[in-house]
């Protein structure tokens, strides 16, 4: 089966992947099946990461001092993630910047379905909208989610590459690398790390320890 054919074959078969609590429980099978913790102990190291990202991405000069709006600080920390953790894989020029790979805010003379054709990558992206947020897959809307949650939502996009056996495109596999290891403690064999990846756990640890 083609990579871009595999989350809608996934989803005719299993429904109920539509819904944010069955990818997350996937992702649990997956990673840590025993564990009935796992969940809750994901959340806790993902919110320990992203106050440490909010220093440290104000030390690398890619972020300002962390807002009072958490929805405003949880966007403005998913654009910043690329640049934090780059790629040496420029992403596509219709894309624009890396973070719109998996982060993109809904103008409101948009419409959601004429974006997502648009797209020149398949990966997940996350959809902000007025009121809510739309997870896809390539060209199709998998589920919704309340705007106030954004800031969960790279897990929702680490479960998905997981429970739809997708590949991290180019331009974000540094960051999406180091989410899986710090965050998913899913360790990467070390004939697979690149040396992008090397040198942003490097500068990373140099800074959290």
């Amino acid at each position: 089966m083609k990579e871009h054919d595999r989350p809608t074959k996934i989803l005719q078969a299993y429904p109920c992947f539509r819904e944010v609590d069955h990818i997350m429980d996937e992702l649990q099978r997956i990673l840590n099946q025993g564990n009935p913790h796992f969940i809750s102990e994901l959340k806790n190291r993902w919110r320990t990461f992203c106050e440490k990202i909010q220093f440290y991405g104000v030390f690398k000069k890619v972020m300002r001092p962390p807002l009072a709006d958490k929805v405003k600080q949880a966007v403005a920390m998913m654009k910043a993630l690329p640049d934090i953790f780059p790629s040496p894989t420029v992403p596509p020029k219709k894309l624009g910047h890396a973070s719109e790979a998996m982060l993109h805010i809904l103008e409101s003379v948009e419409d959601p379905n004429t974006f997502l054709n648009a797209r020149p990558l398949s990966s997940p992206v996350v959809i902000v909208c007025e009121s809510n947020c739309i997870l896809a897959i390539g060209t199709m809307p998998v589920l919704i989610f309340p705007k106030e949650d954004i800031s969960d939502s790279a897990m929702y996009i680490m479960a998905c590459y997981y429970t739809f056996h997708l590949t991290y495109p180019k331009c974000l596999a540094t960051l999406l690398s180091v989410l899986q290891t710090e965050v998913l403690m899913d360790a990467i064999h070390d004939q697979d790390m690149t040396s992008s990846y090397k040198k942003a756990m490097a500068e990373w640890r140099k800074f959290t320890e």
